[in-house]
């Protein structure tokens, strides 16, 4: 399977390489910027669920928080990731960084905000935060590892709020910098909330699928169909509540019926967009949905497997969905867009493999590993 993984990363990167040449440039960003957005939020969303256990000093996540440690190390390389994403700025989000912004009325009144200097700035400082939670909440686990030192448990606890604090904000300048300004004259100020609720079910769903794969393999043999049914049933309510948002921001945009937002979904439900909107409702809510709806099948080894596989994809669809049709052009999937899945989907197996066979497959420092392991619902 490695050898496989390697022989797809740099297939990918070749056909990455060719798409800078020979492929539009806006393509080429928009391309990026999806996966830019999509690495990071699956890394970003599993470093929070960590935070969320240590925050309400969860015991029965113990066993399976080793996954989301190290499905949240793809923090690390979103580092680069982001830096050349800051090369995407004169041509994906040149509304606001060419010289017609300051003829556009709307726009200029938000050159405050939206200036090359303090949107880089800002990306910065997100970096570093969520480093910074990552080496407090990730390493001190690994660490802990060796010197089963209880004062990690209390340090993270402590960490957790602020980190919390610095998430909020950090994924709403994501939510509104790295895409509401692709089309800078719209707005919703429920489109953080939006964002954040497909990286934590992204996290979560990539987590999900780690621990399903690692039971499976044998790697996992204490876990049981309790801690299942518990992960099965937070994707089943990050489910709904995706939908929920999702939903409560299209009925005020389409109820308020200003010019200034329906445009954007104008965009987005005409067309081929419009068959995308639908597949979107399909397989990140209704499928998922029924799938899980019963006890039995939120703990259902196969099930839960299949299902966290089918959110991820559910999710970079969305993204596409978001980023694209700023492009103004219509639903674009040939080989561009396949080298760039080849090469970022290769190469975040590789991290993640790596990462995996790296140390034990739990936190067998933490205290509460025992009698975690005794959690029945």
């Amino acid at each position: 399977m490695t050898r496989w993984t390697q022989m797809a990363t740099v297939v990918g990167a070749l056909g990455v390489a060719a798409a800078l040449a020979f492929v539009e440039p806006q393509r080429f960003w928009a391309n990026w910027l999806v996966w830019f957005l999509f690495v990071l939020t699956i890394g970003l969303g599993a470093l929070f669920l960590v935070a969320l256990e240590h925050l309400v000093a969860a015991q029965w996540s113990v066993p399976v928080r080793r996954c989301a440690e190290r499905v949240s190390s793809l923090i690390l390389p979103v580092v680069p990731i982001a830096l050349i994403a800051l090369l995407s700025l004169p041509t994906l989000f040149h509304k606001w960084t060419g010289a017609e912004a300051a003829h556009h009325p709307v726009v200029a009144s938000k050159a405050v905000w939206l200036n090359v200097p303090f949107f880089a700035a800002r990306l910065l400082l997100c970096l570093a935060a969520w480093l910074a939670g990552y080496r407090v909440l990730v390493s001190g686990s690994r660490r802990q590892d060796a010197t089963s030192d209880p004062r990690f448990n209390v340090r993270a606890r402590r960490f957790a709020p602020a980190f919390m604090a610095l998430f909020a904000i950090s994924i709403t300048i994501v939510a509104f910098d790295w895409i509401s300004s692709l089309d800078p004259e719209w707005y919703s100020d429920i489109f953080g909330v939006y964002v954040f609720a497909g990286t934590f079910l992204a996290g979560l769903s990539a987590t999900a699928l780690a621990v399903a794969s690692l039971k499976q393999r044998g790697r996992l043999p204490e876990v049981n169909e309790h801690h299942l049914y518990n992960l099965g049933g937070l994707l089943f309510a990050f489910t709904v509540f995706w939908s929920y948002i999702g939903f409560a921001q299209y009925l005020l945009i389409w109820y308020a019926d200003l010019p200034e937002e329906v445009v954007w979904y104008k965009l987005r439900i005409q067309g081929d967009w419009g068959a995308v909107a639908l597949l979107l409702a399909l397989i990140h809510f209704l499928v998922p949905f029924f799938a899980l709806i019963t006890g039995d099948a939120k703990s259902g080894l196969g099930r839960l497997r299949r299902v966290a596989a089918l959110m991820l994809f559910a999710h970079l669809l969305d993204l596409y969905w978001l980023v694209f049709p700023s492009l103004g052009h219509g639903v674009l999937a040939s080989w561009p867009e396949l080298a760039f899945a080849l090469m970022f989907v290769g190469g975040g197996l590789l991290w993640l493999g790596r990462a995996f066979g790296r140390g034990p497959d739990m936190p067998i420092g933490d205290p509460f590993l025992a009698q975690a392991l005794e959690f029945r619902r």
